[in-house]
């Protein structure tokens, strides 16, 4: 029975009447078509599927295409099944291959393809600033049709709430200066809405808050063309600490969160609670308008103080207040560690409730919780922390585990799935074959999967490219075991003899064969030739040798500190050479191209800036969270390298420098010498401040 009601493969019938929308419904996947594929404007129509369960079918209509879709979005992912199954085209964060394609290909059957999800959710807050900071609307208009082919029906917008927390504050009796005190910099406003911290990186001037409102403005009309709707915070209680000299409350002071001072809590169950919610609301509605359905905010997350407050009755005061405001509103929940808490959810019309099962590919708490207490909920994947580069991607549990959430006890309360990534620019087949299980009933066969995905994103059947991928598969793309994001590289790590992680989160264990993986590697650059012309084969082919040297260093690096320890001169020399020379490699390596190279990300930030203070503070919020992050203070210093990238410009100016220097110390002790110990955590700023010296704007 199960089968039959979540059949994947079904046929429409001719015979059935189509009901055809005026063209301007169909005006956000025509306008994909326009930016990415205009070869196709010809070539596709469409017309729209009686009411039912979501889907579309792809039909001949004689030198064309019929795309029939329940809805824009269904008709995108539509769209998207026609280019990579027809034409072996797409679209990805890491290069696009949408060459045209002639004679352009006909369908000759029907095909039929229905929605398991309800909602197909897309970004975490750290993408908004790991991958997203300095997003122009060019940017963003690339985002949202990938997000569209893609089946996005849900995604968070986190880059706007900089003016509705204005003109909040502004109703509060708040000067600008202090408005200024309270919001972050571009970089960091993930975890100041998160409740994490507050000013870092800040100020952001009028005018950048004036122009992320008008970003955002922009984003929700093009999303709303294309089927998508936003997640945008919602009022949880997080207020400026200097809130409690303006006002009397309950306040519940959130103590700190690593050197940063968090935010307080205004108890929901506090009269006041209302009335600043009644503010920040009319200031959505104001700003973004009044038909926002979702609603995101976690109080006390990560270590939040709880202590004195019922978290029953706080979060029925949270979501009485949205419900007020916004009637028939979610609110969206991370499950993340012990979040949302039981006695939290206890207090919820659990009907307006959607948990995001956020560590999917490493938790099954949607299990060990009965459904989050029987509470709807999306399996979602992070895959990756920080935006750290590395091969990454768990495919065989990504393919049976939504099928059996789907098939378990919890069913009824599974509504859909999710990727969550802290930073998106990586692995771009994991994404795209999480959120493809949303149009699957049964478990995906990965190996034909990854056929199919190379065709699309080369362009060509290759046999060898094939055979690489399977090799890919069972090494960097199985990773077995518990792991926060991709193994790291102990090139980009801050010196030492013991090193366990890059990040202090992070691992540098490889839990495959790496022999194996680089025999793929070698099989994978014989096919070099034929795709001489396809930036997307020449990206991954640099990622992958990139993942190569990375995985070499750490023999390299095991032989330095052997020889080291043994006193070893000669040979610690020797190794420390080829250590440096590693760094050398990758360098030249990954300068083939602009995805690699942090001249990238610095006119990204110089470019979304609209005048010279924004452009300054844009640069020096991109070189903070790459390097040292922003802690201040030396004996919290547990985010540096936490967002560390492997690109051409850091290898050698950065990273190589930094061991160069280390390598130094080491040598004055074997030779007797005094050496005096490295201050790192000062060493790492001086280089941001030189850097941005440097640097005209």
């Amino acid at each position: 029975m199960k089968k039959i009601l979540l059949q994947l493969l079904f046929v429409i019938p001719v015979l059935i009447a189509p009901c055809i929308l005026r063209a301007d419904e169909w005006e956000g996947v025509r306008g994909i078509i326009s930016r990415r594929v205009p070869w196709l404007k010809d070539y596709i129509l469409f017309e729209k599927l009686p009411a039912g369960e979501e889907g579309f079918s792809l039909e001949p209509a004689g030198k064309k295409v019929r795309i029939r879709a329940t809805d824009p979005n269904a008709a995108a992912v539509g769209l998207n099944w026609y280019l990579k199954q027809y034409c072996h085209r797409s679209m990805s964060h890491m290069g696009d291959n949408l060459s045209p394609v002639s004679p352009v290909p006909m369908v000759t059957r029907n095909v039929g393809v229905k929605s398991i999800a309800t909602y197909r959710h897309a970004l975490n807050y750290c993408t908004y600033n790991y991958t997203m900071s300095f997003y122009t609307w060019a940017d963003w208009e690339h985002e949202l049709d990938w997000m569209a082919l893609n089946g996005v029906n849900t995604m968070l917008v986190a880059n706007g709430a900089e003016a509705v927390w204005q003109l909040t504050l502004q109703q509060l009796g708040y000067s600008e200066k202090e408005i200024s005190d309270f919001i972050t910099g571009p970089a960091y406003n993930a975890w100041w809405l998160m409740g994490n911290i507050e000013n870092w990186g800040g100020p952001m001037p009028l005018t950048q808050i004036n122009s992320r409102k008008v970003m955002v403005q922009q984003m929700l009309k093009r999303m709303n063309a294309l089927g998508i709707e936003p997640v945008m915070p919602g009022f949880f209680g997080m207020v400026p600490v200097s809130l409690k000299q303006k006002m009397k409350a309950h306040f519940i002071v959130q103590g700190s969160w690593g050197a940063f001072v968090r935010p307080d809590i205004l108890d929901p169950t506090d009269p006041a609670f209302a009335r600043v919610a009644a503010l920040y609301y009319d200031a959505v509605k104001k700003l973004y308008g009044a038909e926002i359905r979702f609603f995101s905010g976690d109080p006390f997350h990560e270590g939040g103080i709880t202590e004195g407050i019922n978290l029953s009755q706080a979060g029925a005061g949270i979501q009485q207040a949205m419900l007020q405001h916004f009637p028939e509103s979610v609110w969206v929940l991370q499950g993340w560690q012990d979040n949302p808490k039981k006695a939290l959810l206890e207090g919820l019309n659990k009907q307006y409730v959607l948990v995001q099962e956020l560590f999917g590919e490493n938790t099954n708490n949607w299990e060990t919780r009965q459904g989050y207490e029987g509470t709807p909920f999306i399996w979602c994947i992070v895959n990756n922390f920080g935006e750290r580069p590395g091969l990454q991607g768990k495919l065989e549990r990504f393919a049976s585990e939504v099928p059996r959430v789907l098939n378990s006890p919890y069913r009824t309360w599974m509504k859909g799935v999710g990727i969550m990534p802290e930073g998106i620019n990586n692995n771009p087949l994991t994404y795209e074959l999480l959120l493809e299980t949303a149009w699957h009933i049964d478990p995906i066969d990965t190996r034909s999967w990854l056929k199919q995905y190379a065709l699309a994103r080369y362009g060509a059947a290759n046999t060898v490219v094939d055979s690489a991928w399977q090799l890919f598969l069972q090494t960097a793309y199985s990773n077995p075991g518990y792991q926060e994001g991709p193994p790291e590289n102990i090139l980009c790590a801050r010196p030492a003899l013991s090193i366990k992680s890059v990040s202090t989160w992070g691992n540098l264990k490889k839990g495959y064969d790496t022999a194996v993986f680089a025999a793929g590697v070698r099989l994978f650059e014989k096919a070099a030739p034929a795709f001489a012309s396809s930036r997307t084969f020449r990206i991954d082919l640099i990622n992958f040798k990139r993942q190569v040297l990375s995985n070499r260093a750490d023999a390299v690096f095991a032989e330095m500190v052997s020889a080291f320890e043994n006193r070893q001169e000669q040979s610690f020399e020797a190794a420390a050479a080829r250590f440096l020379q590693l760094h050398d490699e990758t360098e030249a390596l990954l300068k083939q191209d602009a995805f690699f190279r942090l001249e990238t990300w610095h006119r990204q930030a110089l470019r979304a800036g609209n005048t010279k203070s924004e452009k300054q503070n844009n640069l020096r919020n991109a070189m903070m969270l790459i390097t040292y992050w922003g802690e201040n203070n030396p004996r919290e210093d547990n985010l540096h390298e936490y967002a560390y990238r492997e690109w051409s410009g850091l290898m050698t100016s950065f990273y190589r420098k930094r061991w160069a220097i280390y390598f130094d110390y080491l040598r004055k002790q074997l030779h007797g010498e005094p050496a005096q110990a490295i201050d790192w955590f000062h060493w790492e700023r001086n280089w941001v401040e030189q850097y941005l010296g440097r640097k005209r704007l």
